[in-house]
């Protein structure tokens, strides 16, 4: 496979461009390919970041004591050069999302990438991995004299197409092929409005999309005169009548041209829904979230706090299983509601057997976090400046606290108050865990004077692989 310049040309290209255009969807991202580009052919792999290793076992049952994998094309695969793919099964691994397919060109392929644990839909990623199966089937088939080289370049782009592919397959398993509405103009005009101001303040509220065939069986509240319905591209226009809906059970309704006029939210029709909320925002089908949207690009993250590290650090202490889960929900209920209403904070989880002094507004008696009407109460006192004070009897007992400590040596002047002063407040307080919120969203978590980062790792491997090798090579081949 090194001497066949033509072939490890188009999988490096491909799986670079797949790697990138992942990594700016999704965050930094791993790819690899398994392929036999013909069907009396061994199986290659090509995993230049060692996204594959640690996986040896399943991947050895898979494709070395199990043939399953080979089967014939059928006739109308065989025929075609390059443009029928014959799907094959995602391989369902721990961390990994996958897709492949086999070709008259490409025998066999299947993509791997990882799977990040702030996604908000797999859909647009397997898409994506799809169209590289389709673009590698591509331009094996045209040789090396009709090369282009632009797989890579398209792939590396691919994110809105990504978006529309995926929202083509939602609506098609509901509505069949005749799907009226133009998605790509809708996705322009979503990232349009989304960078729209309206005195200065990003859009909030949301803005659904109905198939023309469903708009008469809608009930609005109010719609809009035929002769002066705004058109969907004109961004200033829409970013003004967002205002009717922000904050609120009531939404704009498009047929993908023009805006027709205000409905409730709740519809049983097939449906697209953009939610704006200010500089970023989410994409539904239906109930189903797909995609994020900010900056005027479409995103895989779902801008909310995994909060990893909290369960980790609470796994140092000694204390009950039950109680460490109920602290660990009191907490992400804590942070998601101040992402979602973008503003800053700081937790103090103190679990010291006796009660951590903090300078604040105590509260007399301690409220019991476990009742919602007190944890609802808890999120507007986390508003003010200061800390929350909870406790492992998992009661809040002092809000506006004032969080100090001595100097410490890896001080961050960059990161502000709240971070530094968690940095110092830990240090001084090895028994507590401090979780501070920005209102960026941003969320950092602290322990014994330092922060804890052991969000998603995927360092890659300081072996390099240039070419692909031989799958059965590559398994016995220890790092």
């Amino acid at each position: 496979m090194q001497s066949n310049y033509f072939v490890n040309r188009c999988i490096r290209e491909t799986l670079s461009g797949l790697r990138e255009g992942l990594t700016s969807f999704s965050g930094t991202s791993r790819t690899a390919v398994i392929f036999a580009l013909r069907q009396t052919d061994e199986l290659y792999i090509f995993d230049p970041q060692s996204l594959l290793r640690g996986y040896e076992p399943k991947l050895k049952a898979l494709y070395v004591k199990s043939k399953d994998w080979c089967k014939p094309l059928d006739s109308q695969s065989s025929d075609s050069p390059y443009n029928h793919i014959e799907p094959q099964p995602n391989l369902q691994l721990d961390g990994l999302i996958s897709n492949g397919g086999s070709s008259s060109s490409v025998y066999y392929q299947m993509w791997f990438t990882d799977h990040h644990p702030n996604i908000c839909s797999l859909c647009p990623t397997e898409c994506w991995l799809e169209h590289a199966v389709l673009r590698l089937s591509h331009d094996i088939a045209n040789d090396s004299h009709l090369y282009t080289g632009i797989s890579g370049s398209f792939l590396r782009e691919y994110a809105t197409h990504a978006v529309h592919d995926c929202i083509v397959d939602k609506a098609g398993l509901t509505l069949g092929l005749d799907v009226q509405i133009h998605i790509y103009p809708m996705l322009d005009a979503i990232l349009g409005i989304s960078k729209t101001n309206e005195e200065g303040a990003r859009p909030h509220g949301s803005l659904t999309f109905i198939e023309p065939r469903f708009i008469n069986d809608i009930h609005f509240l109010a719609r809009f005169q035929s002769s002066e319905q705004p058109l969907l591209n004109n961004f200033k226009h829409v970013r003004k009548l967002l205002q009717t809906v922000e904050h609120s059970d009531r939404t704009l309704v498009s047929d993908g041209k023009n805006i027709l006029g205000i409905t409730e939210k709740a519809i049983n029709y097939f449906h697209i829904t953009a939610d704006f909320q200010g500089k970023l925002g989410f994409l539904f089908v239906k109930e189903e979230v797909i995609s994020s949207f900010q900056d005027g690009s479409y995103s895989s993250d779902t801008h909310r706090a995994k909060l990893f590290e909290v369960e980790e650090a609470l796994l140092d202490y000694d204390i009950d299983p039950s109680i460490r889960n109920d602290m660990f929900q009191i907490i992400a209920t804590l942070v998601h509601n101040a992402e979602d209403n973008m503003f800053g904070c700081t937790f103090v989880i103190d679990l010291a057997i006796e009660p951590t002094v903090i300078a604040g507004q105590v509260l007399t008696p301690p409220i019991s976090l476990k009742e919602p009407s007190k944890l609802k109460l808890a999120t507007g006192l986390s508003k003010v400046d200061g800390a929350l004070h909870i406790r492992s009897d998992l009661h809040l007992h002092g809000f506006a606290c004032l969080l100090d400590g001595h100097r410490v040596d890896n001080e961050d002047r960059a990161r502000g108050a709240r971070y530094n002063s968690a940095l110092r407040f830990t240090a001084q307080h090895p028994q507590t865990i401090v979780v501070v919120v920005s209102s960026d969203r941003p969320v950092s978590i602290f322990q014994q004077g330092k922060e804890i980062d052991n969000r998603y790792d995927n360092t890659v491997s300081s072996r390099c692989t240039l070419f692909p090798v031989p799958l059965k090579t590559w398994l016995v081949d220890t790092i």
